[in-house]
């Protein structure tokens, strides 16, 4: 699979969040730089506060971290150099993005 060079775009409607270099593919994730754009700023404590849930270990921190995603998920996109991706999980540090995506979205029905 030949990710490496590619770069992926994080929306929020028609801004820009900005742009994920991709630098290493380990299946399932997909790393790297990221460039933030215009919008970044409107989603950046969003993505910190999910960030710090997935370090936690009590006992509503999943809950918690799961009314965080979201709302990330309700206000960004992701799409490949090939177009949108309708289901992914996503995480911003700084410059550093990493994520894995499907092209089949969670709630599809079953048709096997």
């Amino acid at each position: 699979m030949g990710f490496e060079g590619d770069v992926w775009q994080v929306r929020c409607g028609t801004e820009s969040v900005g742009e994920i270099l991709i630098e290493e593919a380990d299946f399932p994730w997909l790393s790297g730089r990221f460039v933030p754009g215009p919008a970044y700023d409107g989603v950046r404590e969003l993505f910190a506060r999910e960030l710090a849930l997935t370090e936690r270990d009590d006992d509503d921190h999943w809950t918690e971290w799961e009314a965080a995603y979201d709302e990330i998920r309700r206000r960004v996109t992701l799409s490949s150099p090939d177009g949108p991706v309708p289901e992914f999980l996503l995480h911003i540090d700084g410059d550093q993005a990493w994520f894995r995506w499907s092209d089949v979205p969670h709630d599809a029905p079953d048709t096997a």
